[in-house]
């Protein structure tokens, strides 16, 4: 089995804890849309977490070798329901509502690795 592709990225919350709690409940089990579940397995993403430190979120996705980071995260965008949720989240976000997932999460450079 080939070793899994690895993307980090990170995405900035409003300062309030209100809204981030809310964002959090957004995405406690069962809450987040199943269309957005299926179709972020549907463009090739095995799995993904959300980590949040104080304003800070960081997301880890993994995909198989051979998948395609620009061509998946356009793909996303047109499925149904994806554009709805992301004006949903753009209320907690410090970034422009009218961007889209790939322009709102931020890539991180890895500079480090345990096993290279």
């Amino acid at each position: 089995m080939k070793p899994l592709k690895r993307y980090c990225k990170i995405l900035e919350l409003v300062d309030n804890p209100k809204l981030i709690a809310e964002y959090k409940r957004h995405h406690t089990p069962g809450a987040v849309w199943p269309e957005i579940t299926e179709g972020t397995k549907s463009v090739g993403i095995r799995e993904m977490e959300i980590y949040l430190s104080g304003t800070t979120l960081f997301m880890i996705m993994e995909t198989a070798p051979e998948f395609d980071h620009d061509s998946a995260m356009k793909r996303l965008a047109e499925l149904p329901r994806q554009s709805e949720w992301e004006a949903l989240m753009s209320k907690y976000q410090k970034s422009d509502p009218a961007s889209s997932a790939k322009d709102k999460w931020r890539m991180m450079e890895r500079i480090y690795t345990l096993n290279p």
